[in-house]
């Protein structure tokens, strides 16, 4: 699902604090301002895919928000099917052929197929997770 929500951003310490008054809780802050607007996304993306997985109502996001001085209200777009596909740790089930011989060595060694193709991908995909 995508959704837009706006947010607060204000002066925190060194930092910038950003505050989502639409989804309780949900607060976050960035090394400055581009830092907490993708700090921002990050935040809500998480908020909402927690609350659409627990089946809770998603609330209606304000079309403004008021401001105190210093503090400035933006807009963050979020898509939580774009969040979900990048989080997700779930193992999904891949059906790959390898030739004959080269399973043959791997079942004599006892290869973990699964833990090497994960490290196989990561590597050619240049992924340091």
């Amino acid at each position: 699902m995508k959704y837009i929500y706006p947010v607060i951003l204000y002066p925190d310490d060194t930092k910038v604090g950003v505050t989502v008054p639409d989804l309780p809780g949900c607060h976050t802050f960035g090394e400055n301002k581009a830092d907490a607007l993708l700090m921002a996304r990050d935040a809500i993306e998480m908020w909402l895919w927690s609350a659409e997985n627990d089946n809770l109502i998603i609330p209606t996001a304000s079309e403004t928000l008021d401001t105190n001085d210093g503090e400035t209200m933006t807009l963050v777009a979020a898509d939580t099917d774009e969040w979900r596909r990048a989080n997700d740790t779930r193992s999904v089930k891949k059906t790959l052929s390898i030739p004959s011989w080269l399973n043959a060595q791997a079942e004599k060694a006892n290869a973990p197929y699964s833990q090497i193709l994960q490290e196989g991908l990561k590597e050619y995909l240049k992924l340091h997770v």
